[in-house]
Formats: structure tokens, sequence, C-alpha cells
């Protein structure tokens, strides 16, 4: 099964702030904010959605295909997604922008505030998925993840014209995207992934109540953070998979992406919903335990461990034939 993961690819700065944000905010000071945080920590990290979520597949051993604009700055970072599976042939080279830039500031109850440049993805829009798809041989699923969202349309539309499912992840574009272009992102997808608030905010921008999103859609994946995750399709009772617990949460970043990655790899070796987001979330468990969306590794045999304790030694053995990753 051959993926192709579009969206952002970023360099993350990622602080760490010790108070609480909402103990600095004044209700009724609320419409002229103006605060400075000192942080204590600074780590500078690779990231961006579609590059978090191609190297999570590569971790498990399913390859993917890594589409997306960064700068001349890129070498280094190519190399790294190279080492660990990732398709880098079709990332698209600016002459003028740097890679993008995600700043990041998470306080002590892990809540986030974050600003996001966009450099070189803004060229992104320019980015055809006929040729990608002719070099590798055909694409059995597009994933179009947050990116410029000119880029997001107009990889959703040649989709549709092209035949290829798609799965729909517009997670922060949701934000500044009118309700005619986010039903233009969902409509006829596959998968359509979101967190619960982004769940509701799809909801309200469409106009389109959950009933019809169904109809819309294949398959509903709702995250919940330590809740887990539910799964919804027309017709059926949703399904409700508990998450894998976690002892020392050290960084939220790019857990959804690394939800997301264990869900498409599990997918492309043909098990059941249940057991993709019983394996996406396991990714996701790892991920919180790292400082950085790309800084966790994945030990087959510590894997496993993990994934029977929490889903039972029948669901560790039906994923145990998929696993490339390093099993000591």
């Amino acid at each position: 099964m051959r993926i192709a993961v579009t969206g952002s690819i970023a360099t993350d700065h990622l602080m760490t702030f010790p108070g609480r944000f909402t103990d600095q905010l004044l209700p009724d000071q609320l419409d002229q904010v103006s605060l400075s945080f000192l942080v204590d920590e600074l780590e500078i990290r690779r990231g961006g959605i579609a590059a978090n979520i191609c190297f999570g597949m590569g971790s498990l051993g399913k390859g993917s295909i890594l589409v997306g604009s960064v700068g001349d700055d890129f070498a280094d970072y190519r190399s790294w997604l190279d080492r660990h599976g990732v398709d880098t042939a079709s990332v698209h080279v600016s002459e003028i922008h740097h890679t993008a830039r995600f700043l990041c500031t998470t306080d002590q109850d892990q809540n986030q505030i974050a600003t996001f440049y966009a450099g070189a993805m803004s060229e992104a829009r320019s980015i055809e998925l006929g040729p990608v798809a002719d070099r590798v041989g055909g694409l059995d699923l597009v994933v179009v993840s947050p990116n410029d969202p000119e880029a997001m349309l107009r990889h959703t539309e040649e989709c549709r014209s092209r035949g290829i499912p798609f799965a729909g992840d517009p997670s922060q574009q949701l934000a500044r995207m009118d309700g005619a272009d986010v039903r233009r992102l969902i409509d006829g997808a596959a998968y359509l992934f979101t967190n619960e608030y982004e769940k509701a905010l799809c909801e309200e921008k469409t106009g389109w109540p959950g009933k019809e999103i169904l109809s819309r859609v294949g398959v509903r994946v709702t995250t919940l953070g330590a809740k887990g995750v539910v799964i919804d399709r027309e017709g059926e009772e949703g399904l409700h998979v508990p998450a894998v617990s976690v002892e020392n949460v050290v960084d939220p970043t790019g857990v959804g992406d690394a939800f997301r990655a264990g869900f498409l790899s599990a997918t492309a070796w043909n098990l059941p919903l249940e057991r993709a987001a019983q394996v996406g979330n396991a990714i996701a468990a790892h991920a919180l335990e790292a400082a950085g969306p790309q800084e966790y590794t994945l030990s087959g045999r510590a894997f496993l461990d993990r994934f029977a304790t929490t889903y039972g030694s029948d669901a560790a053995d039906e994923v145990a034939p998929h696993l490339a990753c390093p099993t000591p």
C-alpha cells in the first residue's frame, strides 16, 4: 500500500514554561493581552506534521512518500528522514524561502501557545500529485494534513479528480479556513482525523451535524488524549479504544502525528480499525515520553510487551508479524 503524506515540514523550537498560562490571563483583560513568558528550556527539533507522520511510519518499518515544500536548509533533515525509511524524492525545495518554523511554549499543565511561520510551505500549492503517483507506480492513499491552505485544497481536489482515496486531517488549519473550504477538505474523505475540539469545530464551520459528516466520509477518527480514540462509521456503533498508559509525560508536541503514523501503518497492513487505533495509541505514548516529535525510538520487543499489557497478547500477536523495528 503506497501512502503519500502531504503537509508541513518544519523545524520546531520547543520551550517550557514552569507555571500555568491560565494564572497569567485576566478574564477582564482578554481584549488587550500583552504577555511575556520566561521559559526554562529551549529544544530545537525536527518537525512538521507530514514529516512527523512519515517518521513514525518509517520507525514501524512502513515506508511512505513525503510531499511538501522546504528551503535549501533541508539537507541534514532530508538525510535524517531518508535513514528512517521516508521517501523524500517528491519534496519541493524553494529557491527563496527557509523551511517553515514552529515555535511552541508548553506550560506545566501541558497547555500550549504556538506560532507557525510558513516560509517555504507557501510553495506547496504548486506541487502536483500526478508526477508523484507516476514516479512510485501509483498511490493507494494520500493524507492531506495541515499545510498551506491552498495546497490542501489543491491536493484534495486532485485526489478526487484522479480517483485516489484521501485522508482529511485539517487540524490546525481549521481555525483560519472558512466553512466552504472545510467542506471541500473533508467531503468524500476515506478517513477524517480530528481531535475532540476539532471535531466540534468541523461541525460548526461546515454547518453539517455529526450524522451528515459521517455520511460524507468513510471513517471518522477522533482522538481524545488520555481517554483514547473513538472511531465512527455511518450506520455502525462507535468504537472506543482506550489509550496506552503513560507514566512520564515529557512533551505533547507531535503526539497526534504519531497516532496517525501508527493508525496508517496498521491500515496498510490490512489490520482492522480497532487494531489500527491501538497501534496508533501505542506510538502516541512513545512520542509523549520524548522531547520532540521525532525523538522517540521503537524496540519491537518492548513495543509488543507494552502493547500486550494494554490490549492483550492476542492483539500483540496479530501486530507482531508486521513490525520491522528492531526486536532484540
